[in-house]
């Protein structure tokens, strides 16, 4: 009896073993779930889509991003677009052989594109512009047949456009602009009927379709065509971060001095306003909320002369301008390029235009003339928190400098991630940061540098009044990205903080420039005697907040410098409520 129960609970044990393996197989994920659940690992931060992704699921198909086929459980589409996805993509991805759309743009992916990728030979459709994908496109891609749309611009791919591409016969959209391609465009197959837009800023491309003669074929860089886009460019290529400087301090110099020149000897650029507005000029304005015609307002620029000048800089001359009834703007008078100048800039200033936020100067309209833009602002009584910090000698308080750094942060923040298409500002400076009449701050010339990049060189995009904003590897490699406007906003910070300039004598002499300067007190523990012994009402929590949010934003590492986005929340979590108020004394340790 006692052996029968003994086999009968055997039997049962290897039943429910059975039943439990079986279970198990059941439960196991599908072999595309493994896939995406190695992106999800390689992934390093993200706003916590992914996090959501379920390993005991059995298949991914209930997964947020994921689109399945109904009926046979396989991933045809991947879309994940600004969720702040950080990391590279892993090669398993290539196991996803039935994926049909990878839509992964606008994150901060990094690395190289996946040479895998080549073996999901089902994709129709793939997204990955504005990211940070490093090396080559790879040829790999030649093999993706079905391929119809592709869109890999504005990362920091290198290395000439793979040949194989122009094999891809169902290809209709094809964009790598803004990127570091070198090299002939191939001219064999469908590449050789995309536009040119499909190729702009990559500095050493050339062929036919940019209208830029290559090398090899002539000996000669530069192109046949129009100066509008690389033949511009190209042969202009910054060789290194003191050719930069160089130039960067002819471009200033020679505005300074044209400035200095135009207020002191004469009306030279009255008489050429003059002769812009009355030589055909037409209106162009953005927002129906101005009761003007256009003969009114052009009218209005033939008077303008030097006395209404209220700044000078790198993107040109700023005037004052005021209506019969009241209202005033400021103009920004910007000299044409070139010949392809209008049509580049009139379709770029309709983006400029369309933007509008609480912290940033609202553009208004232009006046197109035979000779100049004439951009039309809304005009900021404030006037510019350089001249509020260094010129008029007021006295800012702590409350006005926080909110005044608040304010600069969600305009940035608000063109990086919420514009479409996204905005890198390229200068942030105080000159650039407007103040309204009660002193808040709005973001100005944005668009503007990258705006004048495509049309004329390098150099015109960074004429910065000073040096010490600009990140580390934008001086060497010239290329902008989000985190180099991170990196002079963490500057800008450390100006308001302290009220000195980037660069100013007391520490320059001593061979630092103000992040310098900053690290040298941290070294020594004394931190806090950055901020400006004139500023009432410092709030030690808020100052230690604020010099970690931007010791973080200079980094030197752009990889460990936060996002806007980031820093607004890091502002408004530890700046704005901070622990219990102990107000700094600058007596104290």
């Amino acid at each position: 009896m006692g052996i029968c129960l003994m086999k009968c609970c055997c039997s049962w044990l290897l039943l429910i073993s059975l039943l439990c393996a079986l279970t198990n197989d059941n439960e196991a994920i599908s072999p595309d779930g493994e896939a995406l659940l190695s992106f999800r690992s390689a992934i390093s931060s993200s706003d916590g889509v992914i996090g959501q992704w379920r390993p005991e699921d059995p298949d991914p198909c209930n997964w947020k991003g994921v689109t399945c086929d109904p009926k046979s459980k396989r991933v045809v589409a991947l879309s994940l677009t600004h969720h702040k996805l950080r990391g590279p993509l892993p090669t398993e991805l290539g196991k996803l052989d039935q994926l049909r759309l990878l839509i992964l743009h606008n994150n901060d992916l990094y690395d190289s594109i996946p040479t895998a990728l080549g073996n999901c030979t089902a994709l129709e459709e793939v997204y990955l512009q504005n990211n940070y994908f490093t090396g080559p496109i790879p040829s790999e891609m030649g093999n993706l047949f079905g391929l119809k749309n592709l869109d890999i611009s504005s990362n920091d791919l290198s290395g000439a456009i793979p040949a194989s591409l122009g094999q891809l016969k169902k290809l209709t959209n094809f964009n790598v602009s803004n990127n570091f391609l070198v090299g002939k465009i191939p001219s064999d197959g469908l590449l050789a009927r995309f536009p040119r837009e499909s190729f702009l800023g990559n500095l050493k491309l050339c062929g036919k379709q940019i209208d830029v003669v290559c090398q090899d074929d002539s000996g000669n860089s530069t192109g046949s065509g129009s100066l509008t886009g690389q033949g511009g460019k190209t042969g202009r290529l910054l060789i290194s971060a003191s050719a930069t400087v160089g130039g960067l301090l002819l471009v200033a110099l020679m505005c300074f001095w044209g400035c200095f020149l135009y207020k002191k000897l004469g009306r030279v650029e009255s008489k050429s306003l003059a002769i812009d507005v009355s030589g055909g000029a037409s209106i162009v304005m953005f927002h129906g909320d101005l009761p003007y015609a256009s003969k009114d307002i052009i009218k209005k620029l033939e008077t303008l002369n030097e006395e209404h000048i209220i700044g000078c800089g790198g993107f040109g001359t700023v005037y004052k301008l005021a209506m019969e009834d009241g209202n005033v703007f400021a103009l920004k008078r910007i000299v044409k390029l070139n010949e392809g100048f209008d049509r580049f800039f009139e379709r770029e200033l309709e983006i400029l235009g369309s933007i509008k936020h609480r912290y940033l100067v609202n553009l208004r309209g232009y006046c197109n003339s035979p000779t100049s833009k004439l951009l039309l602002y809304d005009y900021l009584p404030g006037g510019s928190l350089d001249e509020a910090l260094h010129q008029r000698g007021e006295q800012l308080d702590w409350d006005t400098r926080v909110n005044i750094i608040i304010g600069a942060a969600k305009g940035l923040a608000y063109l990086h991630h919420d514009c479409s298409p996204r905005i890198i500002h390229r200068d942030i400076k105080s000159s650039n940061i407007l103040l309204d009449g009660n002193l808040e701050a709005r973001v100005s010339d944005f668009g503007l540098a990258k705006l004048l990049e495509d049309e004329e060189t390098h150099i015109t995009t960074i004429v910065a009044g000073t040096f010490g904003y600009l990140a580390p590897e934008y001086m060497q490699s010239g290329r902008a990205t989000e985190k180099t406007d991170v990196y002079s906003f963490g500057v800008l910070v450390l100006e308001v903080l302290s009220g000195k300039l980037p660069t100013d004598a007391s520490f320059i002499e001593r061979g630092y420039n103000i992040v310098g300067w900053l690290n040298f007190l941290i070294s020594e523990n004394r931190a806090r005697e950055i901020v400006d012994t004139s500023c009432e009402g410092v709030e030690r929590e808020s100052l230690d907040a604020l010099l970690s949010i931007a010791t973080k934003c200079v980094s030197s590492n752009p990889e460990e410098r936060p996002t806007m986005h980031r820093v607004v929340q890091l502002l408004e979590s530890e700046v704005m409520t901070p622990c219990p108020s102990d107000f700094y004394d600058s007596g104290s340790d």
